[in-house]
Parts: structure tokens; sequence; C-alpha cells
């Protein structure tokens, strides 16, 4: 089991461009989602599929457990999805040492770019970026799993 720290921020501005490492197209669906805990399924670059049931924990922490799901069977299970299945690039960016997970969505959800940050510690204001726009972190409109089955939060609108 892997503990964690996850911060979300709105993206803003553009120069996080100039440092992507990598890119990876996701999509993603919920089958279970309750306050407390949900089951996703994540399709990456339409070639591995990864189970992740993830549990709150206290403040910013929480319990995540992640397993490989063969692909074909990960498409057999998208039509039971919960909402809305997420379409998202997700962009690697490195900044003082931390990886950055910025993702850019795509279909109903465009025009919606999120950074997170996941990490063992608690990274300090100064030491963030200066694109990182608000922090969403404690909002849950922009789980996502509100995403896949929630309002449009206004950044996608």
């Amino acid at each position: 089991m892997a503990k964690e720290i996850e911060r979300k921020f709105l993206v803003s501005g553009s120069e996080w461009r100039d440092g992507v490492e990598a890119e990876i197209r996701i999509r993603q669906f919920y089958l279970a989602a309750l306050a407390d805990r949900t089951i996703r399924i994540r399709i990456s670059d339409g070639g591995s599929a990864m189970l992740t049931l993830k549990f709150s924990g206290r403040g910013r922490g929480r319990d995540e457990y992640e397993y490989p799901v063969p692909l074909a069977e990960a498409l057999e299970m998208m039509p039971f999805a919960l909402g809305r299945v997420i379409e998202k690039t997700r962009c690697h960016v490195r900044h003082r040492g931390y990886l950055y997970e910025v993702d850019v969505f795509g279909g109903p959800l465009a025009g919606l770019v999120i950074a997170e940050l996941e990490t063992p510690d608690d990274v300090p204001a100064e030491r963030l970026p200066a694109w990182l726009g608000q922090e969403v972190t404690d909002d849950p409109r922009y789980y996502n799993a509100s995403l896949a089955l929630g309002d449009l939060p206004e950044a996608a609108e």
C-alpha cells in the first residue's frame, strides 16, 4: 500500500508546457464511487490498464492500491462505467525535484487543466511553480470521481 499526499491546482498560463517530459493518453472510468472510497479503471495509451482502489484518510493523505488488469477485460468493463468516461492527456513536468502531473482534459471536460502533485511530504508554497493557479485540493468538484459523475466545473464550461 502506498501513502500519498495529493494536492491539486488549476493551471494558470502555459509556461509548464516547456518542461513536458512525457505525455500519456488516458481514459478512465469509475465502477464504484462513495465519499470515502472509489474503484476505477485507467487505460493508458490504449495499451495497458490498471484497477485502482482509493480510500480517504486524514487530511491530504489517502490509501491507494493498484493492480494490473488485462486490457481486453478493462474494455469489457467500460460499459459499466458510472457517469462519463474521462479523457485526458497527462503531461509529466518536473519542478524543483518534484513531478507534477498536468492533466489536459478532452471531451466534455475540454478546457480544464489541472496539475496534481503526489508526494510523501507536504511541499511548502514557496517551492511550488509559478504556473500553478488556485489550489483545489479540498474542492470535491475537481476530484476525478466528481468530474466523471457530477456537473462540469466552471473551468470546463
